[in-house]
């Protein structure tokens, strides 16, 4: 297939290309390189320059695509509740001009990288697709109606995609072709290796005093490589079978921050300095996938997922 990875220079598109490409599919990267970087381009796939807000430019990046995939997004979770008019312009007006130019050029086949920030405050655990949704910031709720979006478009013109929806993205890839590091990133990981590096000074952990089996947050971590198999095999359902699909893609395994730590302190070999601070608004103590659907229906499973396996190539790619 001829594939468009919109977002394909960023640290999930990258890996997502990456595994594309390892399938012996044609890619074309379309980014505007605001948080991607050209170092994450790989010399066997097409880059094309642009912003999703470009329509004409988008229109021509779809020439001769049989798919795409979704990943341009604005993603700061505290940032959406301080600045919706960005978060709005970008996911959802961005995504209306995805949607069109498909449309315009006859493509029908979308994988869409959602979120399960659609979630919001878990009322029970795992969470499941059937979870009720209920986004407790501005980023989940652009995710969850550019899903709404996507459903109607099935409904009215016949589009087919998958909507993904992630729960901690971490990791690099397995084999080290991936070296470009986040900008400004602000989960977990990435924030523990720039401190272990010395980028920044200490880890700050924001409570200590959940109901948790060591007092800080429990999050579920998937592997990119991981994540990036799941949009493959997500491709391949709805092109094969003429069928949508919204599903979790998640380990089903909940790692402490302060568990995460304490092992990225033994295989680093770096003391990590930390600094208590209080509670985050919206916080919860506990968040865990269920990605039982995703094994049935696509037979996926989370490989790599493992918390040593995730920061032993993370801190392959941040110690380069």
């Amino acid at each position: 297939m001829n594939i468009l990875i919109i977002g394909g220079a960023g640290y999930i598109g990258s890996h997502v290309a990456r595994e594309f490409l390892d399938n012996g599919h044609r890619i074309t990267v379309f980014d505007n390189l605001s948080s991607g970087m050209r170092e994450n381009l790989f010399k066997d796939e097409e880059f094309i320059y642009g912003d999703i807000l470009d329509y004409p430019t988008l229109v021509q990046a779809m020439r001769g695509s049989d798919a795409l995939v979704h990943l341009a997004a604005a993603k700061a979770a505290g940032e959406s509740m301080l600045k919706p008019e960005k978060y709005s312009r970008q996911n959802i007006s961005g995504t209306i001009n995805i949607l069109n130019a498909a449309l315009e050029m006859g493509v029908r086949n979308i994988v869409f990288s959602s979120s399960a920030a659609v979630y919001g405050e878990p009322q029970y655990l795992p969470i499941d697709e059937k979870h009720p949704t209920n986004p407790a910031n501005y980023y989940g709720f652009t995710k969850l109606e550019i899903e709404r979006f996507l459903s109607w478009y099935e409904k009215l013109k016949g589009v087919h995609f998958a909507a993904l929806r992630y729960f901690n993205a971490a990791g690099y890839d397995v084999k080290g072709r991936i070296t470009g590091l986040e900008q400004n990133p602000a989960n977990l990981l990435p924030v523990i290796m720039e401190v272990a590096t010395g980028m920044r000074r200490e880890l700050c952990i924001f409570g200590d005093d959940y109901d948790t089996r060591d007092g800080t947050c429990i999050r579920d971590y998937v592997h990119v490589n991981d994540l990036a198999a799941g949009h493959v095999a997500a491709l391949d359902y709805i092109s094969k079978n003429n069928a949508s699909l919204t599903l979790n893609l998640g380990s089903e395994n909940g790692v402490s921050v302060k568990e995460m730590l304490e092992i990225a302190r033994r295989i680093t070999n770096k003391p990590i300095p930390v600094r208590i601070d209080r509670r985050r608004p919206g916080d919860p103590a506990k968040l865990t996938a269920s990605s039982q659907y995703a094994r049935e229906v696509l037979n996926w499973q989370a490989r790599y997922s493992n918390a040593e396996t995730l920061i032993e190539t993370t801190w392959k790619a941040y110690h380069k």
